[in-house]
């Protein structure tokens, strides 16, 4: 969805609320990919501070269906994003603002509200979501998951090192 701002730069202390539907039915990354189970419109309000500069504040509630990172269960994980960002739209910024910042939602003074939530989402997504603390994982030998019931695999771990001692005491069982 795109919002025009310019009528904002009119005059500072101006304000603009309005809400935005989320066009996305999953978030989309390079690796993967997570339907979005609900999604709120996203909140947005606009304020010229002046010096053709806003600033903008958004609400953004979206719940996904991520796999659990030890057990590849589903986990419906909800984000709760409040963001307040200031852009300059009169393309006015320093080398410096250019490098840290990367502002594709924002093309001379139309705002890309899709764009924006993408972002958002995609900084505020979890490093790693369980089903729960205690979550036990799936096996490395057959892939059963271990929250319901062993699978009856050897899981001992041998150290390394000692692989070529191994060897020579399963040749003499053989004998």
């Amino acid at each position: 969805m795109l919002i025009d701002l310019h009528p904002l730069l009119s005059q500072t202390g101006k304000v603009k609320r309005l809400e935005a539907e989320l066009n996305m039915e999953s978030f989309h990354m390079k690796s993967s990919s997570y339907p979005i189970v609900a999604k709120k419109p996203m909140i947005l309000e606009f304020t010229n501070i002046g010096d053709s500069k806003v600033e903008i504040k958004a609400d953004i509630d979206i719940e996904l269906d991520i796999p659990c990172g030890r057990c590849l269960e589903s986990v419906r994980t909800q984000l709760k994003i409040e963001t307040l960002r200031e852009v300059n739209l009169s393309g006015d910024i320093s080398e410096e603002e250019a490098a840290l910042d990367e502002m594709d939602f924002i093309e001379g003074t139309d705002f890309d509200a899709t764009k924006f939530a993408y972002g958002e989402i995609l900084v505020n997504l979890p490093m790693k979501v369980l089903c729960s603390d205690s979550c036990k994982g799936i096996c490395n030998r057959c892939g059963k998951n271990l929250n319901h019931g062993s699978c009856g695999c050897d899981t001992t771990e041998l150290d390394p090192r000692m692989a070529k001692a191994l060897e020579v005491f399963k040749s003499f069982k053989e004998v």
